[in-house]
């Protein structure tokens, strides 16, 4: 990149995985002729790594300490409590600044389209798993954890976190962040079998092996798969022959076949061939009714006329989930992406948008692993970078002097790192582990600004 007169300013929407490997392909590659503002409409960085990791995946939770390097970088600053659409516009920002990423996630779950999908006691797995998460939008949502038998629709890693943290103890969860609420709600779970669905067989099981194995591993919860479930016609067979992914699935699930013994709180079935086609109950959910399914000649899946009926109090749905439209920005409301290519937005004439750019799910869909939005990002800021070589001018506008005209309480990193400290006393107060999440907006806006 040719040297400017005044460095690049980009300002990138949102700070997950997506926005922050954007903000750190930005500064790396342009050595230091890049200016990075990263804006969150919450007060806390890291997206899905905060409020959509399990709590107990301790592991995959670290990445937040890379990240937190990215925002601690010289050319990157954090503007937190600024929401696109509410406090600034797209004019605004391509006002303030020579480019702007867009990288806010999937952040809704696909509905079923089923009757009694809307009944109480159905609800979207992201609402339970931003609860059990700490996300403040979901801090006052309430589960009717008193009923006995719950079915987990997916058969995913979202669904496998989400049928985990219900066979778990609250002693269980009790050194993980779990806000202090949830923890007493869990505590207090009458759920006692809870029931895993999917569409297809095995061999089409989207979990990973590591995330199966963990849920057979469980010291108070027995699981179960029938034998019958685990038979594979011959191109599932073919399928779990040639890929290693689907073979360690296989042999996992095998192990699971034998009766369980009948002497642990909590029992776990993992239910394949079953499509969901009516929830049912008076006021609230009280049953779920299923199809039996198979593969057609085509791979597709096909109704067999056989049904069963679940007699259980609540449905999580966990099918996938899908990013939402930004306010000027175009979207393809059957893919749920920013038509790009390799990141440049492409508008409905099919030309490039310029200086408006995309990374992370909004760009692609929600697939892959955290790390595969590293290279998505990369991929994304080289073509910015080539786009915005010739820059002659820059930006007329200032974001500081814009937001402080609307007089918005923004959150700095500074501001962030004073609620981080926050849950790091709370735990120790509370003896619980690392940190214990604040999930309540007020205070956490107190935990920013103590003073």
């Amino acid at each position: 990149m040719a040297p400017m007169a005044a460095p690049l300013q980009v300002a990138v929407i949102g700070s997950g995985p997506a926005g922050l490997y954007a903000a750190e392909a930005l500064v790396k590659q342009t050595d230091g002729e890049v200016k990075v503002d990263v804006f969150d409409r919450l007060p806390t960085p890291y997206g899905l790594v905060r409020y959509g990791v399990a709590p107990d995946h301790k592991s995959i939770k670290s990445i937040a300490r890379y990240l937190q390097r990215v925002l601690e970088t010289a050319d990157v600053r954090f503007f937190g409590c600024v929401e696109l659409g509410r406090d600034v516009t797209r004019t605004d920002l391509l006002d303030c600044y020579d480019a702007v990423i867009y990288s806010t996630g999937a952040m809704v779950d696909r509905h079923l389209g089923i009757p009694g999908e809307d009944l109480p006691g159905s609800v979207a797995a992201t609402d339970f798993v931003n609860w059990y998460c700490g996300h403040p939008d979901a801090a006052d949502h309430a589960f009717d954890l008193s009923v006995e038998e719950v079915a987990v629709i997916g058969v995913g890693n979202v669904a496998v976190d989400v049928v985990r943290i219900l066979a778990k103890t609250a002693d269980e969860l009790r050194e993980t962040d779990v806000p202090e609420h949830v923890l007493e709600a869990l505590s207090k779970s009458r759920v006692r079998r809870i029931h895993m669905i999917g569409r297809r067989g095995p061999a089409q099981a989207k979990f990973t092996t590591k995330e199966a194995r963990e849920l057979g591993d469980l010291p108070n919860a027995e699981i179960h798969v029938r034998p019958e479930d685990m038979e594979l016609d011959p191109a599932s067979a073919e399928v779990a022959e040639n890929d290693r992914h689907v073979r360690g699935n296989i042999k996992v699930l095998n192990g699971w076949t034998g009766e369980p013994a009948g002497d642990r709180p909590r029992r776990i079935d993992v239910r394949f061939w079953l499509a969901p086609k009516e929830i049912t109950g008076t006021g609230r959910v009280e049953a779920l009714r299923l199809e039996r399914t198979r593969l057609d000649e085509t791979g597709r899946v096909a109704g067999t006329g056989e049904y069963e009926t679940l007699p259980v109090g609540m449905v999580l749905r966990s099918v996938g989930y899908q990013s939402v439209a930004l306010e000027g920005v175009p979207f393809d409301e059957r893919s749920y992406v920013v038509p790009n290519e390799g990141g440049r937005i492409i508008g409905p004439d099919g030309a490039q948008i310029p200086r408006e750019y995309v990374a992370g799910w909004i760009k692609r869909g929600p697939t892959g692993v955290v790390g595969t939005n590293k290279a998505d990002a990369a991929e994304t800021v080289r073509h910015l970078l080539a786009d915005l070589s010739g820059r002659e001018e820059p930006p007329a506008h200032k974001i500081e002097e814009l937001l402080e005209s609307r007089g918005l309480p923004i959150v700095t990193y500074a501001d962030w790192l004073n609620l981080d400290a926050a849950e790091i006393e709370l735990a120790r107060s509370l003896a619980r582990g690392e940190r214990v999440k604040l999930a309540h907006w007020e205070a956490m806006r107190k935990a920013c600004h103590p003073s």
